[in-house]
């Protein structure tokens, strides 16, 4: 996958097609990119699990937090992650470790690590990096 271009519809039928998202990263500020992209998520009908260690078992824009991606009680569609290119890379091995796998892995604007690309997509993982989701989604189905 050349992750310097995406077709549009690549990202397009990932947005139409997932239905749970875990928000890797999600504040409880207000003000963050990550709390409102996960307040338009919700908006937009999407199931967010917000993950941050620091506000488990807290609400970030109404949805429940949880600790780790492993601590979600069912299967992820998606892991939308905003964590920088480095700590990227501790995200992809987490999410790679779930069962079953989740269908795409995004990494928000950015945040790019292409040795975590490889090895999630050798396992069949679909993978976006440096894009928001909120983003797309406006431009591609709003």
């Amino acid at each position: 996958m050349n992750h310097d271009h995406y077709d549009d519809q690549y990202i397009k039928s990932i947005l139409e097609d997932v239905k749970t998202i875990a928000v890797v990263g999600a504040s409880a500020n207000t003000s963050r990119p990550s709390y409102r992209v996960t307040e338009y998520l919700i908006a937009k009908g999407y199931e967010i699990f917000p993950v941050n260690p620091g506000q488990a078992g807290n609400k970030i824009a109404g949805a429940l937090c949880y600790a780790s991606l492993k601590d979600i009680p069912q299967p992820i569609h998606m892991i939308d992650v905003f964590r920088n290119s480095e700590a990227a890379f501790g995200v992809f091995e987490e999410a790679l470790e779930l069962t079953p796998l989740p269908k795409v892995i995004w990494t928000q604007l950015d945040v790019r690590n292409d040795e975590a690309a490889r090895l999630a997509e050798a396992k069949g993982v679909q993978v976006v990096m440096n894009r928001c989701p909120k983003i797309e989604y406006a431009r591609l189905i709003s």
